[in-house]
């Protein structure tokens, strides 16, 4: 892990037409999101889901790459034809795709000679310069990018690597958080919300979410914020709130 820096953001791209589709249900946000916030102190502002089209891939790694300080692809760097992550991120940066020595040297050693087919051998392409992203299930490794870091779509594999990607990244604040559940609609505390929210808006942010539990509607607000502090003073807010208003807290 790299040096500690105030506030870094991150943003996904969802590569895959069987996401699109439908076909396959996403479960890499999820858990990319919560890792990057919990151990690296790093926040995603931005989701994205494209399809596996060259122009398109393109498109969107230009105009994030500058705009966060980390893009995470998923998908897209497997054996097959419609695989084509790694040579649309080549094309982007303007950089020779090519194989990668000790990516192709890995798969080698794992698949055997005789085993090391075309389609295996294409998962040791990548974009020229690459600092690769081991991986210790299915050995095909996932690489960086300049601020690009692309990982498979196999949930299971991400999750067994996402790890590896910790060396290459600048560590930020913690980002914290506090949840209170209110048996209450959304309408009945939303222009109070709003002022608390103004009052704290440069270091909280407050989101407010319905549920429906015990047969009762109801709002989780949720604080976020690197300041405790400035997190504590919200709570302090929002709790005056729930009393005036005379409004139950649920507690789960």
């Amino acid at each position: 892990m790299k040096k500690k820096n105030k506030k870094v953001n991150a943003a996904i791209l969802i590569i895959g037409n069987e996401i699109l589709s439908g076909r396959t249900q996403d479960k890499n946000v999820a858990f990319i999101s919560k890792w990057l916030n919990s151990e690296c102190g790093i926040a995603v502002t931005e989701v994205k889901i494209i399809p596996d089209n060259e122009k398109t891939i393109i498109k969107n790694l230009k105009e994030m790459s500058k705009r966060f300080n980390y893009v995470f692809t998923t998908g897209g760097i497997g054996p097959t034809h419609d695989d084509i992550t790694a040579y649309s991120i080549s094309k982007a940066f303007g950089l020779k795709y090519e194989f990668h020595k000790e990516a192709y040297k890995i798969l080698e050693n794992y698949y055997g000679k005789s085993k090391f087919n075309d389609g295996r051998k294409k998962m040791a392409k990548m974009p020229r310069g690459s600092k690769l992203i081991y991986n210790p299930s299915s050995a095909a490794p996932g690489f960086m990018t300049k601020n690009v870091l692309s990982l498979p779509g196999v949930p299971s594999i991400l999750n067994s690597m996402i790890e590896n990607t910790k060396r290459y990244l600048i560590k930020g604040s913690k980002i914290h958080s506090k949840t209170i559940n209110l048996f209450t609609v959304e309408s009945n505390i939303s222009k109070q919300l709003g002022l608390i929210q103004k009052k704290y808006k440069k270091h909280v942010d407050i989101g407010s979410y319905p549920f429906f539990r015990l047969g009762k509607i109801g709002v989780s607000i949720v604080s976020r914020s690197i300041s405790r502090n400035k997190l504590l003073k919200v709570n302090t807010d929002l709790r005056k709130l729930v009393k005036l208003k005379n409004i139950k807290i649920l507690k789960i």
